[in-house]
């Protein structure tokens, strides 16, 4: 009996590991076909195809970011719908690490402050020709205005959102710093021109270029005017942040570097100040500035404009000028005899744009270009 038993047992072991093999050659044969028909999916549809129900399920724990260049590419529409205290936040980020793990070819923002129409594009046009890879332009016209520059020129779709600046307000200084905070989110901005649609170039673009670019020192006049229309217009509530002995006036037309464009935005201990206590007849867009940088950064202030305006002719605006006036004798009086400081040295080269100019000159300043009386 106990035979038979065991007899019994064997065969069913053979049995069983028989029908394990049969189960296993079946496993194998279907991976074999799996396989086949997956490499031929993966080589005539690509392997998007067979991958889709799977990744259209799957989310990560943890978003992938891409590498350096989604931190160091400018935008590509300058249109975006960020509050003025959210943009100026985001422009006061600053590395702590102050050289650059890729190379950085330094550019100049030309800021254009503007009611609506540059009627001196053409003349921009030429003077930044062929220097694509060292400038960038930004406009800030009344939010009503669209421009409609041509894909060609340098100014096509470098409007930002903008709002009213008014004359002598706090308006007009939130709009330049508008025009700062955006300029400084493309990290290769280093100079930060603030020009009027009024103003224009005097030098060719590379003079002026290695003019900032190798200077000491920014470009902000800040003078202490013991005048009705200097310590006059100073408010005592503003003490002790401000003391009149700090108390500046300058030329709203600056010239900065990047570490002052980053402390001209992140400002929020002087701006509530200003906005308070000068209004007119003290207009603010003369002295928030000069003062703030004198006091946070004075050593690093040329105390001087690189732009060159008329106030011979006195009251409340310079002179404005117009065709008659585009002469080369208007030109030798402009950029002759110039003596100023440039890193500390005398030099003859003191103003490298000038303002203020009607419509009417554009084709008398092109003929000045074609003379090379302007050399660009």
């Amino acid at each position: 009996m106990q035979s038979r038993a065991v007899a019994s047992e064997e065969g069913k072991s053979r049995g069983l590991s028989l029908g394990s093999m049969r189960l296993f050659v079946v496993f194998i044969a279907l991976c074999v076909v799996f396989s086949v028909i997956s490499i031929y999916t993966i080589k005539h549809f690509g392997i998007k195809s067979v991958v889709t129900t799977m990744s259209s399920t799957f989310q990560p724990c943890v978003e992938e970011h891409g590498g350096l260049e989604q931190w160091i590419k400018p935008p590509s529409n300058l249109i975006h719908n960020m509050s003025d205290s959210e943009l100026l936040w985001r422009a006061s980020l600053v590395p702590k690490i102050k050289n650059y793990p890729f190379r950085r070819v330094p550019k100049i923002a030309f800021m254009f402050l503007t009611k609506g129409p540059l009627p001196l594009a053409p003349l921009w046009e030429r003077f930044l020709k062929g220097h694509q890879s060292l400038y960038t332009i930004y406009i800030h016209p009344f939010p009503s205005y669209q421009a409609h520059f041509p894909p060609s020129s340098a100014f096509y779709k470098r409007q930002i959102p903008s709002q009213i600046a008014e004359w002598g307000r706090m308006s007009m200084c939130d709009a330049e710093r508008r025009l700062l905070a955006n300029a400084l989110l493309d990290i290769s901005n280093e100079w930060f021109i603030l020009l009027s649609e009024s103003c224009i170039p005097l030098y060719k673009f590379s003079t002026v270029y290695n003019y900032l670019l190798k200077s000491k020192f920014s470009f902000v006049g800040a003078f202490d005017d013991p005048s009705p229309y200097g310590r006059g217009r100073y408010n005592p509530n503003m003490a002790p942040l401000v003391e009149i002995t700090k108390w500046r006036k300058g030329s709203q037309w600056f010239e900065v570097n990047r570490k002052l464009a980053v402390n001209i935005v992140e400002d929020t201990a002087f701006y509530p100040k200003f906005e308070q206590y000068c209004r007119p007849a003290c207009y603010v867009d003369e002295h928030y500035f000069p003062t703030m940088l004198t006091i946070q950064a004075g050593s690093a202030l040329a105390n001087r404009s690189i732009t060159w305006v008329d106030w011979s002719r006195g009251g409340p605006h310079p002179a404005t000028f117009g065709k008659a006036d585009i002469t080369k004798e208007f030109f030798s009086r402009v950029l002759g005899d110039q003596k100023c400081l440039y890193n500390n040295r005398n030099s003859s080269v003191c103003v490298l744009f000038a303002r203020k100019f009607a419509p009417s000159a554009l084709e008398p300043l092109l003929d000045m270009v074609k003379s090379k009386v302007l050399d660009f």
